[in-house]
């Protein structure tokens, strides 16, 4: 009664009480998104095109590099006209910041989003409020498609909770209305893992929600004591490579199909399962996609006025499809994201923290960083690989010092290694984060 309640009371009043648009472009997504697959081509070029005119209009940087390439919104009729503009990078951003930010938007009126991605490097992102709303449904579409239903418990198994940074306001939002319970993963260890099995056991969350190794660390940790009564309605795997044999664990112990997303902080939701589990849907409402012969992965962003990303390498790989999918819906797929890996780092006290937590917060915070890949070398030894910009110096070592003391204690010592680049692997993924050490306290936790 009370998912029910949350969903068709607590929501809509929530929406209408914020001047949110969420709810209501949701329901003409829940329409469109069984569209033929050539009516949501043709949506996505004519949005395109749009975004490109405004580009022009507005942005400083976007007319500079396309006068110097010699191109023009106008040249661009079918997408492979769109070949022939430049590709934006994660340097470009960093390096023309509030050159890409639309004369037509107050960056003052925007959500800034910050991150350090996928690649480790840390960049500013400013997004219209419209823009917010038409992508929290797009997200809100994917995540009904594991099987939750807006209005139901969330139990997240995520780094830094979001509402712990508005206080009391935010603690009783999550508690009436988002109904989040969260494991931490910048700190895990069993008797935590232990207690979130038990909230989860007693709330029984519509969806869990998490990075994909987590998840499976949550599933082993499950599976290792017994508890088997845990079942979601949804489960969902982010952030990270969700590798088959953890997909196994995790469906087994929790008795549902895990669906497996993927975004990034730049352009929000980039491509989702379905509830068939045979590649992933692209969130062509919100975004068009290329993908290189070497399978980089090309992104313009047709929904954020504020800051359009246009032709952003985005710095994963992927595979390509051209497959019909069974659900009948006319988004198109991707078969699976190859460019995305995260190791846990241990502790002195023999916790656990998330790769993807640790890099997040240490290339944020720590000034000076254009890139960042931490290595574990053993308990008591980090190695800090650092590709520095021109403001970093003495506070940045000073800041990298405080965060090795504060997150591992007085006991681990730390070396910052300079560095020019830090390529990707062969495959094609970029490892941020390396732990020498991780793969024998997985064992003992039954991993």
């Amino acid at each position: 009664m009370l998912d029910f309640l949350n969903r068709h009371l607590m929501h809509p009043f929530m929406a209408w009480r914020e001047g949110k648009q969420h709810l209501r472009h949701l329901r003409a997504l829940e329409r469109t998104q069984f569209d033929p697959p050539e009516v949501i081509r043709a949506r996505q070029l004519a949005a395109v095109k749009e975004q490109l005119r405004h580009a022009w209009d507005t942005v400083p940087y976007y007319r500079a590099a396309w006068t110097k390439a010699g191109v023009h919104p106008s040249d661009v009729r079918e997408f492979t006209d769109l070949q022939a503009f430049p590709v934006l990078t994660k340097a470009d951003i960093r390096r023309h910041n509030r050159a890409l930010v639309s004369s037509a938007h107050d960056v003052a009126k925007c959500r800034v989003k910050t991150t350090s991605g996928s690649t480790g490097v840390p960049l500013t992102i400013y997004c219209d409020e419209p823009a917010m709303q038409w992508k929290a449904a797009c997200t809100v579409r994917s995540d009904e498609w594991s099987g939750y239903r807006l209005g139901q418990r969330v139990a997240k198994v995520w780094g830094n909770p979001e509402y712990r940074h508005f206080g009391l306001k935010g603690r009783l939002r999550n508690y009436f209305f988002d109904r989040a319970v969260y494991l931490d993963t910048l700190n895990l260890n069993d008797d935590r893992i232990a207690e979130f099995a038990r909230v989860i056991s007693r709330h029984r969350p519509g969806l869990i929600f998490g990075h994909a190794h987590s998840l499976y660390l949550v599933a082993c940790a499950l599976k290792k004591t017994g508890v088997t009564d845990v079942r979601p309605n949804g489960i969902i795997s982010t952030a990270m490579i969700l590798h088959d044999w953890q997909r196994s664990v995790i469906e087994t112990v929790f008795g549902c199909k895990v669906t497996n997303r993927y975004g990034c902080e730049e352009v929000s939701l980039i491509a989702s399962e379905c509830e068939e589990h045979n590649g992933l849907h692209v969130n062509a409402d919100s975004l068009y996609t290329e993908v290189t012969a070497d399978g980089k992965l090309i992104i313009t962003d047709f929904i954020n006025r504020a800051m359009p990303l246009i032709r952003y390498e985005v710095g994963d790989v992927v595979v390509p499809s051209d497959r019909a999918c069974k659900c009948g819906r006319g988004l198109p797929l991707i078969e699976r994201v190859e460019g995305r890996e995260a190791d846990y780092v241990v502790t002195p006290a023999g916790n656990l923290i998330s790769g993807i937590s640790l890099t997040e917060n240490f290339s944020n915070l720590v000034p000076g960083t254009a890139q960042m890949q931490i290595v574990q070398e053993s308990v008591t030894q980090l190695r800090i690989r650092l590709v520095a910009d021109d403001d970093f110096g003495d506070a940045g070592r000073r800041k990298i010092a405080e965060l090795v003391r504060d997150t591992f204690g007085e006991s681990v010592s730390h070396d910052v290694e300079l560095v020019d680049a830090i390529p990707q692997e062969p495959s094609g993924k970029y490892r941020f984060c390396i732990s020498k050490v991780a793969r024998e306290r997985m064992q003992e936790m039954g991993a």
